[in-house]
């Protein structure tokens, strides 16, 4: 399962973007700098992967993934017509 979360703001130094996820790390000025290391860490313990992008032409992009395990009862499925093609590249196949 891919989430994706975007805005329009300000956006992320690719300077600084590799050290975000870095405990006690913070771009805010009253920021303690733990929600996106504890974040990756709880994603990661459950065999995902959080990460961050640059959205254009401004902005910041958050995504993740989880594995999805298979269930014992039949879920509703969402058509890859309804998925964005720009989902559908990041998730891979959307065949499944």
């Amino acid at each position: 399962m891919l989430v994706s979360v975007e805005d329009t703001g300000t956006g992320l130094d690719p300077r600084e973007i590799d050290r975000i996820f870095d405990s006690f790390y913070t771009t805010k000025p009253e920021g303690i700098g733990v929600g996106l290391s504890i974040s990756r860490s709880i994603i990661e313990a459950h065999g995902g992967q959080l990460s961050a992008s640059s959205a254009l032409p401004h902005g910041a992009r958050f995504s993740f993934t989880l594995p999805v395990a298979n269930a014992p009862f039949e879920v509703d499925r969402v058509s890859a017509s309804a998925v964005p093609e720009q989902v559908q590249e990041m998730a891979g196949s959307t065949e499944r």
